[in-house]
């Protein structure tokens, strides 16, 4: 009987072992066939990434925008291109005419000048030229298909005016177009001073007396933009009564300028833009 109770303690004993040693194992074991089940090892895998998760991002668009348009109202000499070309330079003198005589100059060339509104061709359209002109020199001028006649009786006030800026820039000129804008409604649209009879790099010297308006230029754009000013470079001058501007080098071959229509009462305004026209209207003698 004791035999039997010794044996018995000795295979409880052997019993616990064993289960103690099964249940201590379980954790290792399942570990290690989750990787060898089919299906599961990715979701381990995404359990263990899923701090660096991949986040799509549009790709940023370049935003395109047009310059600010640079003002030049103070007195100076302003380069405001450099290109093969050459470079584009623009004087500016307010009061380059005090403001007593100016006001007698405006009188009377409103008065005297033959003034005459012409009739402009734009492609196959004519229409008539928002401003009144007139002419002064000893040849013919031609410009968007406008000829203008010779005209050599030059009126004493202009040729005193014509040598007073020669006298002050050290450029000459043989010729004169004026520009009556009678009101805000008057204008001149984008153009260059280009004609082949007015040379490579002409210069033109504007005097304007009466109301101010805005001179506005833009550079020419280049070739690969297809004629889209959108981007190009801008600048405005105010034009008082009494300023001279004069534009050199290559401002007509890379710039355009205008003088827009406003829409705010002005009093009239007479531009004089002297220039230098060559015998060969190819511009060869100039």
């Amino acid at each position: 009987m004791e035999d039997k109770r010794q044996r018995a303690r000795v295979q409880g004993a052997w019993a616990g072992s064993v289960k103690s040693q099964v249940v201590a194992q379980p954790a290792t074991s399942a570990k290690s066939l989750l990787y060898q089940r089919p299906g599961h090892s990715w979701t381990n895998k995404e359990h263990h990434l899923s701090d660096k998760q991949f986040v799509f991002k549009e790709p940023q668009q370049v935003v395109r925008r047009a310059p600010e348009p640079r003002a030049i109202d103070k007195e100076g000499v302003y380069e405001i291109s450099l290109s093969p070309t050459g470079i584009s330079r623009v004087c500016l003198y307010p009061g380059f005419v005090d403001l007593k005589e100016a006001d007698c100059i405006l009188e009377q060339l409103f008065r005297d000048i033959p003034w005459k509104q012409r009739t402009g061709i734009r492609g196959d359209v004519t229409y008539q030229q928002p401003r009144l002109t007139a002419w002064y020199g000893e040849l013919p001028y031609t410009y968007s298909r406008i000829t203008m006649e010779p005209n050599p009786h030059w009126h004493p006030v202009l040729r005193t005016l014509k040598k007073q800026i020669e006298d002050n820039t050290g450029h000459t000129f043989n010729s004169l177009l004026c520009n009556l804008y009678r009101n805000e409604k008057d204008s001149v649209d984008w153009h260059s001073d280009d004609e082949p009879s007015l040379g490579r790099h002409p210069i033109i010297a504007s005097l304007s007396f009466g109301a101010t308006r805005t001179f506005e230029m833009r550079k020419k754009p280049p070739p690969e933009e297809n004629g889209d000013y959108t981007y190009v470079e801008r600048v405005k001058i105010p034009l008082g009564h009494g300023t001279l501007l004069v534009m050199e080098g290559a401002t007509q071959a890379d710039w355009q300028h205008r003088v827009p229509r406003e829409y705010h009462s002005r009093d009239p305004r007479i531009n004089l833009t002297f220039r230098t026209v060559c015998p060969d209207p190819h511009g060869a003698q100039c």
